[in-house]
């Protein structure tokens, strides 16, 4: 699935074009120095085709991130659906993050720029993982304390973020980023090193396929000023 693909973007069409490129854009230059020039000459597109796709550029930083979030959350929990052990979750979880980063470098890239940047990828990375580490303590896999859920979501972050990074540039495979950031945040949680690798290598589910939708408008925007 490519980038424009996840944000709800039939390939092929000038919408697809824009939101690629907009996405490559702002993991480049950042989300406020992208210009509708610019966006038209990275799409190889007019811009008045982007007026004609994009009812209000200025919030497209916005649109894309929220989309992103939303449709991350909802691919993840499909995929992990019959998955009912926290700490197994916790292990797929960061392993589907850096699998798709590398076969999709561009939602890669944004994510690594943007993840602490707007508030639906902040959910993104925080109440999943969050809501398993919590289970995980409760059921005694994991031996810190509940007060120290934030500080554990800060190292998973972290951790799967640098993943992330390295594997799109070429550092590390995915496989073995995913396994090796895995096994080492459960093992830092409190699971025993045997159990803790051979969770993180166990058979990684394909992500779930998402309906293409319609995007929808995000409650938080960071607006791309325009220049002409």
């Amino acid at each position: 699935m490519t980038a424009a693909t996840a944000l709800g973007v039939r390939a092929g069409g000038a919408k697809a074009r824009i939101y690629g490129a907009a996405m490559r854009l702002f993991a480049e230059s950042g989300a406020n120095a992208v210009t509708v020039s610019d966006l038209a000459d990275a799409a190889g597109i007019a811009r008045g085709t982007i007026y004609n796709n994009v009812g209000q550029p200025e919030n497209l930083f916005g649109e894309i991130a929220s989309a992103l979030a939303h449709e991350m959350i909802w691919r993840t929990e499909a995929s992990m659906g019959d998955l009912r052990d926290p700490v197994a979750r916790i292990a797929t979880g960061v392993r589907l993050f850096v699998r798709r980063a590398h076969e999709d470098q561009d939602w890669g890239r944004f994510l690594v720029r943007f993840a602490l940047a707007h508030t639906a990828l902040q959910n993104l990375m925080t109440e999943p993982p969050a809501r398993d580490i919590q289970q995980a303590i409760s059921r005694g896999k994991f031996t810190a304390e509940l007060s120290a859920v934030p500080a554990l979501i800060t190292m998973l972050n972290g951790a799967t973020l640098a993943a992330m990074n390295a594997v799109i540039h070429g550092e590390q495979t995915w496989r073995s980023a995913g396994s090796l950031t895995a096994e080492f945040f459960l093992r830092a949680g409190g699971v025993a090193r045997t159990n803790a690798r051979k969770i993180s290598r166990t058979e990684l589910p394909p992500l779930a396929q998402k309906p293409l939708k319609k995007l929808s408008q995000p409650e938080n925007r960071i607006p791309a000023r325009e220049r002409h």
